[in-house]
Protein backbone atom coordinates (compact mmCIF):
# COMPACT_ATOMS: atom_id res chain seq x y z
CA UNK A 1 0.00 0.00 0.00
CA UNK A 2 1.08 3.56 -0.90
CA UNK A 3 -0.26 6.67 0.66
CA UNK A 4 0.13 10.19 -0.52
CA UNK A 5 1.72 11.85 -3.63
CA UNK A 6 3.16 10.10 -6.23
CA UNK A 7 7.14 9.65 -5.80
CA UNK A 8 9.52 9.30 -8.18
CA UNK A 9 11.45 6.34 -7.92
CA UNK A 10 14.62 8.40 -8.28
CA UNK A 11 14.18 9.81 -4.57
CA UNK A 12 15.45 8.35 -1.68
CA UNK A 13 13.59 6.03 1.23
CA UNK A 14 14.27 5.71 4.47
CA UNK A 15 13.29 2.01 6.31
CA UNK A 16 11.90 1.78 9.99
CA UNK A 17 14.32 -1.23 11.06
CA UNK A 18 13.84 -3.52 14.31
CA UNK A 19 15.79 -6.31 12.63
CA UNK A 20 12.50 -8.76 12.30
CA UNK A 21 10.76 -10.01 9.57
CA UNK A 22 7.76 -7.48 8.91
CA UNK A 23 10.28 -4.76 8.43
CA UNK A 24 13.13 -6.25 6.43
CA UNK A 25 10.19 -7.79 3.62
CA UNK A 26 8.82 -4.50 3.35
CA UNK A 27 12.03 -2.91 2.48
CA UNK A 28 12.68 -5.63 0.02
CA UNK A 29 9.07 -5.10 -1.34
CA UNK A 30 10.29 -1.41 -1.97
CA UNK A 31 13.38 -2.32 -3.23
CA UNK A 32 11.41 -4.59 -5.69
CA UNK A 33 9.84 -2.08 -7.20
CA UNK A 34 12.89 -0.15 -7.91
CA UNK A 35 13.17 2.07 -5.03
CA UNK A 36 16.18 3.34 -3.65
CA UNK A 37 16.59 2.19 -0.41
CA UNK A 38 19.20 4.86 1.81
CA UNK A 39 19.01 4.57 5.11
CA UNK A 40 17.48 1.76 7.82
CA UNK A 41 16.32 3.71 11.00
CA UNK A 42 16.31 2.41 14.47
CA UNK A 43 15.02 3.71 17.37
CA UNK A 44 15.41 2.40 21.10
CA UNK A 45 12.85 3.42 23.84
CA UNK A 46 14.82 4.75 27.04
CA UNK A 47 11.35 4.50 28.58
CA UNK A 48 11.68 0.54 28.69
CA UNK A 49 13.86 -2.35 28.56
CA UNK A 50 11.94 -4.07 26.33
CA UNK A 51 13.01 -7.69 26.22
CA UNK A 52 11.65 -8.00 22.87
CA UNK A 53 14.25 -4.79 21.53
CA UNK A 54 17.02 -6.38 19.53
CA UNK A 55 20.97 -5.43 20.71
CA UNK A 56 21.60 -2.68 18.43
CA UNK A 57 24.98 -4.65 17.56
CA UNK A 58 23.11 -7.37 15.96
CA UNK A 59 21.24 -4.29 14.09
CA UNK A 60 24.68 -3.40 12.73
CA UNK A 61 25.37 -7.02 11.40
CA UNK A 62 22.59 -6.70 9.63
CA UNK A 63 22.91 -3.24 8.17
CA UNK A 64 26.77 -5.00 7.00
CA UNK A 65 25.06 -8.27 5.61
CA UNK A 66 22.73 -6.67 3.51
CA UNK A 67 24.73 -3.55 2.51
CA UNK A 68 22.39 -0.80 3.23
CA UNK A 69 23.77 1.92 6.03
CA UNK A 70 21.79 1.90 9.33
CA UNK A 71 21.01 4.87 11.64
CA UNK A 72 20.42 4.06 15.17
CA UNK A 73 19.36 6.63 18.17
CA UNK A 74 17.44 6.37 21.45
CA UNK A 75 14.14 8.26 22.09
CA UNK A 76 11.59 9.11 24.49
CA UNK A 77 9.13 9.93 21.83
CA UNK A 78 9.21 8.08 18.77
CA UNK A 79 7.61 10.21 16.48
CA UNK A 80 9.82 13.74 17.60
CA UNK A 81 12.73 11.75 16.78
CA UNK A 82 11.66 10.30 13.36
CA UNK A 83 10.82 13.66 12.62
CA UNK A 84 13.86 14.82 13.93
CA UNK A 85 16.44 12.54 11.94
CA UNK A 86 14.49 12.84 8.48
CA UNK A 87 14.89 16.46 8.99
CA UNK A 88 18.56 16.25 9.96
CA UNK A 89 19.05 14.14 6.73
CA UNK A 90 16.70 16.86 4.35
CA UNK A 91 19.42 19.25 5.72
CA UNK A 92 22.21 17.33 4.86
CA UNK A 93 21.00 17.40 1.04
CA UNK A 94 20.15 13.52 1.38
CA UNK A 95 17.01 13.53 -0.51
CA UNK A 96 14.97 11.73 1.38
CA UNK A 97 11.11 11.20 -0.13
CA UNK A 98 9.62 8.75 1.98
CA UNK A 99 9.82 6.11 4.55
CA UNK A 100 8.75 2.49 4.55
CA UNK A 101 6.99 0.58 7.34
CA UNK A 102 5.96 -3.07 8.16
CA UNK A 103 3.16 -2.30 9.69
CA UNK A 104 0.38 -5.13 9.01
CA UNK A 105 -2.63 -3.73 11.12
CA UNK A 106 -1.44 -1.17 13.47
CA UNK A 107 -0.28 1.96 14.21
CA UNK A 108 -0.98 3.30 10.66
CA UNK A 109 -2.74 6.96 12.02
CA UNK A 110 0.55 7.09 13.67
CA UNK A 111 2.91 6.76 10.98
CA UNK A 112 0.27 8.65 8.50
CA UNK A 113 0.83 11.62 10.84
CA UNK A 114 4.61 11.66 10.51
CA UNK A 115 4.88 11.16 7.01
CA UNK A 116 2.34 14.01 6.01
CA UNK A 117 3.61 16.16 8.97
CA UNK A 118 7.45 15.74 6.95
CA UNK A 119 5.89 16.37 3.47
CA UNK A 120 7.54 11.98 2.60
CA UNK A 121 5.82 9.74 1.15
CA UNK A 122 4.68 6.93 3.34
CA UNK A 123 4.81 3.19 1.97
CA UNK A 124 3.12 0.18 3.52
CA UNK A 125 3.87 -2.71 1.38
CA UNK A 126 2.30 -5.19 3.65
CA UNK A 127 -0.88 -2.90 4.76
CA UNK A 128 -4.37 -4.94 5.68
CA UNK A 129 -2.45 -8.43 3.68
CA UNK A 130 -3.18 -11.82 5.64
CA UNK A 131 -0.61 -12.44 7.61
CA UNK A 132 -0.66 -16.07 6.77
CA UNK A 133 0.05 -15.20 3.11
CA UNK A 134 2.74 -12.32 4.41
CA UNK A 135 4.75 -15.22 6.09
CA UNK A 136 4.50 -17.71 3.53
CA UNK A 137 5.37 -15.32 0.85
CA UNK A 138 8.46 -14.25 3.22
CA UNK A 139 9.83 -17.64 3.07
CA UNK A 140 9.08 -18.55 -0.56
CA UNK A 141 11.01 -15.40 -0.96
CA UNK A 142 14.16 -17.18 0.32
CA UNK A 143 14.53 -15.09 3.95
CA UNK A 144 15.57 -16.66 6.69
CA UNK A 145 14.46 -15.33 10.59
CA UNK A 146 14.58 -17.13 13.51
CA UNK A 147 12.39 -16.43 16.95
CA UNK A 148 14.25 -14.22 19.61
CA UNK A 149 11.62 -13.83 21.77
CA UNK A 150 8.55 -14.18 22.78
CA UNK A 151 5.60 -13.60 25.37
CA UNK A 152 5.90 -15.79 27.82
CA UNK A 153 2.29 -16.37 28.83
CA UNK A 154 1.43 -17.83 25.42
CA UNK A 155 5.17 -19.72 24.81
CA UNK A 156 7.64 -21.72 26.33
CA UNK A 157 11.30 -21.14 26.00
CA UNK A 158 11.39 -23.86 23.70
CA UNK A 159 10.55 -21.64 20.21
CA UNK A 160 13.41 -19.27 21.05
CA UNK A 161 16.14 -19.73 18.10
CA UNK A 162 13.11 -21.39 15.44
CA UNK A 163 13.51 -21.26 12.13
CA UNK A 164 10.33 -19.25 10.66
CA UNK A 165 9.61 -22.10 7.79
CA UNK A 166 6.86 -23.95 6.64
CA UNK A 167 7.18 -26.08 9.67
CA UNK A 168 6.60 -23.10 12.28
CA UNK A 169 4.15 -21.96 10.23
CA UNK A 170 1.94 -25.31 10.82
CA UNK A 171 3.09 -25.48 14.28
CA UNK A 172 2.40 -22.29 15.31
CA UNK A 173 -1.43 -22.86 13.96
CA UNK A 174 -1.65 -26.12 15.58
CA UNK A 175 -0.62 -24.53 18.65
CA UNK A 176 -3.04 -21.56 19.62
CA UNK A 177 -5.38 -20.34 16.53
CA UNK A 178 -5.72 -17.12 18.57
CA UNK A 179 -1.69 -15.97 18.04
CA UNK A 180 -1.35 -13.73 14.66
CA UNK A 181 0.78 -15.68 12.12
CA UNK A 182 3.11 -12.77 11.83
CA UNK A 183 3.15 -11.90 15.97
CA UNK A 184 1.56 -8.88 14.79
CA UNK A 185 0.37 -7.56 18.19
CA UNK A 186 3.62 -8.47 19.56
CA UNK A 187 3.25 -12.47 20.28
CA UNK A 188 6.66 -13.10 19.30
CA UNK A 189 9.43 -11.61 17.54
CA UNK A 190 11.72 -12.15 14.89
CA UNK A 191 15.58 -11.50 13.62
CA UNK A 192 16.06 -12.07 9.93
CA UNK A 193 19.32 -13.54 9.04
CA UNK A 194 19.64 -14.08 5.60
CA UNK A 195 17.84 -13.61 2.56
CA UNK A 196 17.61 -12.45 -1.11
CA UNK A 197 18.84 -8.74 -0.67
CA UNK A 198 21.90 -10.12 1.68
CA UNK A 199 24.97 -10.35 0.37
CA UNK A 200 26.48 -11.91 3.63
CA UNK A 201 24.48 -14.02 6.17
CA UNK A 202 24.33 -13.83 9.98
CA UNK A 203 25.37 -16.69 12.09
CA UNK A 204 24.14 -17.20 15.89
CA UNK A 205 27.36 -18.81 17.84
CA UNK A 206 26.40 -18.40 21.18
CA UNK A 207 23.31 -17.60 22.93
CA UNK A 208 21.25 -18.17 26.25
CA UNK A 209 17.59 -18.38 27.06
CA UNK A 210 16.37 -15.90 29.26
CA UNK A 211 12.67 -14.48 30.87
CA UNK A 212 12.63 -10.86 31.20
CA UNK A 213 9.33 -8.97 31.52
CA UNK A 214 6.85 -11.44 30.36
CA UNK A 215 9.36 -12.38 27.55
CA UNK A 216 11.40 -15.42 26.92
CA UNK A 217 14.11 -13.59 24.69
CA UNK A 218 17.25 -14.97 22.83
CA UNK A 219 20.23 -13.21 24.16
CA UNK A 220 22.55 -13.52 21.41
CA UNK A 221 26.13 -12.96 22.86
CA UNK A 222 28.15 -14.19 19.96
CA UNK A 223 27.81 -14.28 16.15
CA UNK A 224 29.43 -14.06 12.83
CA UNK A 225 28.89 -12.62 9.07
CA UNK A 226 29.87 -15.20 6.64
CA UNK A 227 29.48 -14.80 2.66
CA UNK A 228 27.42 -16.65 0.65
Amino acid sequence: MKTGTTLNKTNKLVVSWAGGKDGCFACYKAISEGYDITYLLSFRDMKRSGSHEINPKLLSAQSQAIGIPILQTDFISYEQEFKKVIRDLKENGTGIGGAVFGHIETHKNLVVRICSDLGIKLILPLWNCDSEQIITDFIGAGFEAIIVSAKADLFDKVWLGRKIDKEFVSDLRSFHKGVDSCGEFGEYHTFVIDGPMFKNRIRVVNSEKILKDGYWFLDISKYAIEGK
